[in-house]
């Protein structure tokens, strides 16, 4: 789960546009929806700037209606309760099914929407949060098995049902990817719209589409993981135009108990909070690419990964990756800002946080 990194720089930009020019390119509708266990704000460019706003709600809505492991019959709890027996699903789910399991393959299991009993163990889910018997972790992990995945092929023609299937026992979650999968969406519905440029934040994940009124790129602050309760405090700022940024970090969601602090980046390896040595990691993309590729949900996904992996691990992902290619800033515990290389004038430090800054290539 990803919550609000960047609110506060993001929210006064959007004030700051308020007043402008009833210009037809730069008219603008904002709209906040609660949706997918988090505060999203959603501002649309144009003439068609209010119409393409709602839809971009109904767009979320009707996924989180599909997507949510908390709503009774949605098509995840249906997957979920049916004993591991087939069950018929649409094709966004189907989809992000697909995609889990690549994911998955592409970090060696550091991504895993099987997780979802390891944690529920912890709380995370229902907000009743506890530190599991060390014997409930052990039993629950034998359940964390993307192999045990089964989806019906897609149909040749288009057309049929999709159905399918867990392991007996098994439940998925897909926090970690749905999010990114909607801001995907999102560029359809803005390009349905002849939006000339939107901005979206659902929760951690940022996506920029297109420029700001007056052609420069948006500046998205990546909020600093040493200080989460000033929302003002940036490790950096980044300028993008068309790309996602999806920030994820143990500062976001955790509790402590016995003076020990847990954070909800649960390592599918352990079943325990990931011990990787960063405190938080962003994951940035076009999202415009020659293949159509889902770039948004890619984000996603290998921020949560990517955190559990490691600051060595990611880097190494980072330059065997061919395409869509993605940039990375990592924040670690000991007090350092790793830029990679297709970032550097993209990335403005923030001098005053006490961090060192390396760009790497």
């Amino acid at each position: 789960m990803k919550r609000l990194t960047a609110y506060a720089l993001f929210l006064a930009l959007l004030l700051s546009g308020c007043g402008a020019s009833a210009d037809p390119d730069t008219a603008q509708e904002s709209i906040q929806v609660i949706a997918m266990d988090t505060a999203m704000l959603i501002t649309t460019y144009g003439e068609r700037s209010v119409p393409a706003a709602y839809a971009a709600e109904d767009c979320i809505r009707d996924l989180e209606a599909k997507l949510s492991r908390t709503i009774e019959d949605s098509e995840v709890s249906r997957l979920n309760a049916a004993g591991g027996e087939p069950v018929e699903i649409g094709e966004d789910l189907w989809e992000l099914l697909d995609l889990a399991r690549s994911y998955s393959d592409y970090t060696g299991g550091a991504f895993d929407i099987t997780i979802a009993p390891v944690v529920s163990a912890w709380g995370f889910t229902e907000d009743s949060f506890q530190v599991p018997f060390p014997a409930t972790v052990k039993k629950l992990l034998m359940l964390v098995d993307m192999t045990s995945v089964s989806q019906s092929p897609y149909p040749l023609t288009g057309e049929g049902p999709l159905t399918a299937s867990l392991g007996p026992g098994q439940e998925i979650d897909l926090g970690g990817i749905a999010k990114g999968y909607a801001a995907d969406k999102l560029v359809e519905v803005f390009k349905e719209h002849a939006c000339p440029r939107a901005l979206a934040q659902l929760g951690g994940n940022v996506l920029a589409y297109g420029g700001r009124p007056d052609g420069t790129p948006w500046r998205v602050g990546i909020q600093d993981p040493a200080r989460p309760d000033d929302k003002n405090a940036f490790a950096g700022v980044l300028e993008l135009t068309d790309a996602f940024a999806v920030t994820s970090g143990g500062y976001q969601r955790y509790f402590e108990q016995d003076g020990k602090t847990y954070h909800h980046i649960i390592d599918p390896a352990t079943g325990y909070p990931a011990d990787s040595g960063l405190t938080s990691v962003t994951v940035v993309a076009d999202c415009e690419t020659p293949e159509g590729y889902r770039t948004g949900t890619m984000c996603d996904a290998f921020s949560t990964a990517l955190f559990v992996m490691g600051e060595e691990k990611a880097l190494d992902l980072w330059r065997s990756w061919t395409a869509p290619a993605f940039e990375l800033v990592l924040v670690t515990e000991d007090g350092r800002v790793v830029v990679t290389g297709g970032l550097k004038d993209r990335f403005t430090p923030d001098e005053s946080s006490g961090y060192a800054y390396e760009t790497v290539s």
